[in-house]
């Protein structure tokens, strides 16, 4: 594993990029939480209503906690991976920004901006994006899903991915707000990515923030997007996501 040197934790928002299921990117993240002792943590994984379950007498305990937030029906990677970067910091306040899947299927339906609601504009969801980046997006899209999609859907998959960066963005600002900071966000290299993901829509909504970005790669393969350090590990062994497919 290669650890970049971690900058001065002068930041407001430090957002920690994965790949969820490789347990290196997770123990750099617990060692970055620990290092920081963040006022707030934010987790992509986590719902709002989740969260809320959360109290901090609840952390030592991970077991009767998983069980507490039902993670065995919410499809992410095992439970202790998340628990040990709540340990590194006990003392911070978990915030959820996780998108409920009802809300994001009802994107297609309601809209990007009437499904995010009040301060839509505020991250940009009242506009669309330009055609180059709309292109790149639904390309990324498919081949994240093995080029299995219908074309006709990659639009919508598109929007909800846009709807998950806003939501982590309104979250951050909100723990920003509510805590003092410094903040530190959880969550997967694509929303993480500085040139579009939560970091670009928190910048638009809350220009005074000072953001720090981490992604994470795997072997010498960087992550897609722009950020402000990589740090490497290595790939598990994993069998081929397009076998769901196929």
């Amino acid at each position: 594993m290669l650890f970049a040197a971690a900058p001065a934790f002068g930041q407001d928002i430090f957002v920690m990029g994965e790949v969820h299921d490789n347990p290196a990117h997770h123990s750099v993240q617990a060692k970055r939480v620990a290092d920081l002792r963040p006022a707030a943590l934010v987790f992509e994984m986590l719902t709002p209503e989740q969260a809320k379950r959360i109290s901090p007498g609840q952390l030592e305990d991970r077991d009767a906690l998983a069980n507490l937030l039902e993670w065995d029906e919410s499809g992410w990677p095992d439970f202790g991976f998340y628990h040990s970067i709540m340990t590194a910091a006990p003392q911070a306040r978990i915030y959820g920004a996780g998108v409920p899947r009802e809300a994001a299927r009802s994107v297609g339906d309601n809209g990007l901006a009437a499904v995010f609601g009040a301060g839509a504009e505020d991250y940009g969801l009242t506009q669309p994006l330009d055609e180059a980046e709309q292109a790149a997006r639904e390309a990324l899209q498919a081949k994240a899903h093995c080029d299995a999609l219908p074309a006709a859907i990659l639009p919508m998959m598109v929007d909800v991915q846009r709807l998950r960066d806003a939501a982590l963005a309104r979250k951050a600002r909100t723990a920003m707000i509510e805590t003092g900071g410094p903040v530190a966000v959880i969550t997967g290299n694509g929303h993480a990515r500085r040139d579009w993901g939560m970091p670009a829509l928190l910048a638009m909504a809350a220009p005074d923030l000072d953001i720090h970005v981490l992604g994470q790669g795997e072997d010498d393969r960087p992550p897609e997007g722009s950020f402000d350090e990589i740090v490497y590990s290595p790939a598990p062994v994993r069998p081929d996501p397009c076998d769901a497919f196929r």
